[in-house]
């Protein structure tokens, strides 16, 4: 049998749901191995049809999308609404979401986990793949992050591609250097404090509760061009900024922070935004 591999193919930005965590960002690197019959060119599958097929299915399957595991105890769909559901955690609070159908992916089981995703991508991937190909393996990774990181998730209304659905997210490393040395106990601070955090902006809360058991809750609306989007959270699963929540403004609002924290200091913040990408700000 014959292989070929891609390694680094792609990166997946996404959102998906845990019992315990709730809304988390992931960005998981994407490499793939194939196996098969030489074709008339000798070649298991031309490299050049492996980004234009193979990545461009994952890329439209499971990035920028919310991933429900739909077996999960805590799951309720809306009878009323198919684009709508209801997730209660194990500690009771709860998370509401509605969306266009293409914002979001059910998988099986009741945990999301990459063996899972991954086994759902190679049945998709096996109907288009060429006679010759037998099989495909793929495998979802993590980066390898020395430092800080943290998981967030957001909606960005004002986008014309997919960053408008309002829960995708990204595993995200963070640089703060402080007077031209890396502060590490800064950057520490701000993955603590975006632990598996929804990062909103203020001009999409639509509402504020308080539920029957003292729990504040916040929800969020906007209409986009793919559709309506709605999400209400426990606000402590919150974090908000007066502005829209691309890159750039979340890497200007921690360095204004940090600013603040120490006037007297240079600070330059480079936040990422998943692998490889990002933005940079100074004061």
């Amino acid at each position: 049998m014959n292989h070929l591999f891609v390694d680094n193919l792609t990166v997946i930005d996404f959102a998906y749901l845990d019992g315990s965590r709730g809304l988390v960002g992931e960005s998981w690197i994407v490499d793939v191995v194939l196996a098969g019959d030489l074709d008339e060119q000798g070649m298991v599958f031309d490299f050049s049809n492996v980004k234009r097929t193979i990545k461009r299915i994952i890329d439209e399957r499971v990035d920028h999308r919310l991933v429900i595991p739909a077996d999960y105890s805590g799951l309720k769909r809306d009878s009323d609404d198919p684009n709508a559901f209801h997730w209660t955690l194990k500690d009771g609070t709860r998370i509401f979401h509605r969306s266009p159908d293409e914002a979001i992916v059910w998988l099986s089981g009741d945990k999301v986990v990459p063996s899972t995703v991954a086994r759902l991508l190679q049945q998709e991937l096996q109907a288009v793949l060429p006679n010759n190909v037998k099989d495909i393996r793929i495998q979802l990774r993590e980066e390898v992050i020395e430092g800080a990181y943290y998981h967030y998730v957001h909606g960005l209304k004002k986008h014309l591609g997919n960053c408008q659905r309002i829960a995708h997210g990204h595993r995200s490393p963070i640089r703060i250097d402080r007077n031209d040395h890396r502060d590490y106990d800064l950057e520490h601070d701000w993955a603590k404090r975006w632990k598996d955090i929804y990062v909103g902006s203020e001009e999409d809360v639509s509402s504020r509760s308080v539920d029957s058991q003292g729990v504040q809750y916040i929800r969020f609306d906007y209409e986009a061009n793919q559709g309506e989007f709605s999400l209400s959270l426990p606000e402590h699963r919150v974090y908000m900024l007066d502005t829209d929540t691309t890159v750039e403004l979340i890497a200007a609002h921690i360095a204004d922070q940090c600013k603040a924290q120490f006037p007297h200091d240079s600070i330059r913040v480079k936040a990422f935004e998943g692998v490889g990408k990002g933005a940079i700000a100074e004061r």
